[in-house]
């Protein structure tokens, strides 16, 4: 386990919460009020036996089509050596030899997914010249950041970000960066992969420098998190 942490339920607990009812002068029947259940966060890296749980995340119909989460790491050639041809089969390699994400969990369920590995470790990232090193230190790399359908805007991120920087200072890692944009309103969601500004301050996190890399026509931030 990476992290794990505990945060009040938007709901309420069963049971009697530890209180009596009591009546009032009009013979109704009155309850205090009930204590909100508290809710277990746990991340973990994505080794092979949290495949389906990384899959229900990102991929829950399991289309043969979809990215799997392998465009910046490896090509079509690698795909078809390391999975013949199967992009998802491909991702289980990967996640037998060296997870390359974590996964968060609320109360036992797959919630949200973070890929995350060190920048020397993600070609089309290290071969960039879109989204250049603003330094030499061996950062780590956050490339996609997704919450699972039905669970959105409901604290995941928070734990997801929290977890995977957990994760990488584990390994030894100086700092973790990100690449998010600065919205206005809302982006595209076709591309909120990428994370926005304020998800990442909230995360702690600091602008650094800027890139020449665009998602939804705006323009791509360096975010940094410095680790002790």
């Amino acid at each position: 386990m990476v992290a794990k942490a505990s945060g009040a339920a938007s709901g309420t607990a069963g049971g009697r919460a530890g209180a009596e009812a009591k009546a009032d002068v009009g013979g109704r029947t009155t309850r205090p009020a009930e204590r909100p259940a508290e809710m277990v966060w746990e991340t973990h890296p994505v080794t092979p036996d949290r495949f389906e749980d990384f899959a229900d995340v990102i991929n829950p119909n399991r289309r043969a089509t979809h990215c799997w989460c392998l465009s910046h790491r490896i090509n079509a050639g690698e795909i078809e050596q390391l999975g013949g041809g199967s992009r998802e089969a491909a991702m289980r390699r990967l996640c037998r030899e060296h997870p390359p994400g974590v996964v968060t969990y609320r109360d036992g369920t797959p919630v949200g997914w973070c890929s995350i590995s060190p920048r020397a470790e993600i070609p089309r990232l290290l071969g960039s010249k879109l989204i250049r090193p603003v330094d030499d230190v061996p950062v780590w790399s956050i490339i996609c950041v997704v919450v699972r359908g039905g669970h959105r805007r409901q604290g995941v991120v928070g734990h997801l970000l929290e977890g995977a920087v957990a994760y990488a200072a584990a390994a030894g890692a100086p700092a973790v960066e990100a690449h998010p944009v600065d919205p206005a309103g809302r982006m595209d969601t076709t591309m909120a992969f990428v994370g926005t500004r304020s998800m990442f301050e909230r995360a702690g996190f600091s602008a650094v420098g800027t890139t020449d890399a665009v998602a939804s026509r705006m323009p791509r931030l360096v975010m940094r998190r410095t680790l002790p």
